[in-house]
């Protein structure tokens, strides 16, 4: 049984019924979409962001119909994202497969996404889901200004520490937010409840992206394979903003210079990667991961003890201890 099976273990059943209820959700009258939907939904992931909200919703209350809609509302606008980043990232491939638009080309991928967006908006709208509806597309918003954010400080590498926890907040946190606060929202009115919720889930998207970030440098663990694919990319990322920040001017010239123009040499990129080992950005970021997920765990424990709130834990800790 794995990590993410025994997470699962207290909604179950309500998983199960997810799967059957999503699959549902996406159904049009036009065979080519159907198609592509069913495409889609075979090949999704972990399921992550469906766990967030079953989990914070028994953590609140009782599951109902209105968290079968919670999560759905969230997995339908999410993949909507996911499909146009794919046409915008000109990415032939999403979790190991084929993405959308290397399959049926940029135009039916940009539509699939805007269908799937409308099918999250008419199954809130449909149920008067209003108050589910706010949170997800509030977290929608942020997504996109913090993806512009990044594209707009990208061109001149100049990320504080700041503003990179004010991307990863929009682009990440923010989502892992909604599914923790419409999770409660579900089956609660009470909004120091869903408030509590919706901080939870900040917290642990805060330290799930900061985990990511580290994969890039073999997180630490394996400093022969790391990918260098966010330095090729020209992310800044906390590791190295770390290391840039306490580095001599001269230093720091030659490794952004690096990163603005020498990002396609391997070697190169091995050398940055190795400047960001030599002045601690690692063990800085695993610092301020680690303490986002105290963070996380803190507001979790104010909840009274159950199984739900011990999966939410695991699930916190896995986000940080997880291999890939």
């Amino acid at each position: 049984m794995s990590v993410v099976d025994d997470i699962k273990a207290p909604i179950l059943e309500q998983m199960k019924e997810f799967e059957a209820r999503f699959g549902d959700s996406m159904k049009s009258s036009v065979p080519l979409l159907n198609k592509i939907t069913a495409y889609i939904v075979k090949r999704k992931g972990k399921q992550i962001r469906p766990m967030f909200v079953f989990l914070s919703a028994k953590c609140a209350g009782e599951i109902n119909d209105s968290t079968y809609r919670a999560a759905a509302l969230i997995e339908l606008l999410h993949t909507a994202t996911l499909v146009h980043d794919d046409v915008v990232d000109d990415s032939n491939e999403r979790r190991g497969f084929f993405s959308v638009n290397a399959l049926w080309k940029n135009k039916i991928a940009v539509l699939i996404g805007d269908f799937l967006l409308s099918k999250g908006l008419l199954l809130s709208l449909d149920n008067d889901d209003f108050h589910l509806l706010k949170i997800v597309s509030n977290a929608v918003r942020e997504m996109s200004e913090g993806e512009l954010l990044q594209i707009e400080k990208a061109r001149k590498l100049d990320i504080s520490e700041e503003i990179y926890f004010e991307i990863i907040r929009q682009k990440t946190a923010t989502l892992v937010g909604a599914c923790c606060g419409a999770g409660a929202a579900s089956v609660t009115q009470d909004k120091e409840r869903i408030r509590k919720m919706h901080e939870f889930g900040i917290q642990t998207g805060m330290a799930f992206q900061i985990k990511d970030d580290l994969f890039d440098y073999g997180d630490g663990e394996d400093i022969g394979k790391p990918t260098g694919i966010d330095i090729k990319e020209k992310k800044m990322t906390l590791p190295l903003i770390y290391a840039l920040a306490n580095s001599g001017w001269s230093e720091k010239r030659k490794i952004i210079n690096i990163v603005k123009n020498n990002s396609d040499d391997p070697e190169k990129v091995k050398q940055v990667i190795q400047f960001v080992f030599d002045k601690g950005g690692i063990k800085y970021a695993e610092k301020i991961m680690h303490e986002y997920k105290d963070k996380a765990l803190k507001v979790l424990h104010e909840l009274p003890e159950s199984p739900s709130r011990k999966s939410l834990e695991s699930l916190v800790i896995y986000t940080t201890e997880r291999k890939k």
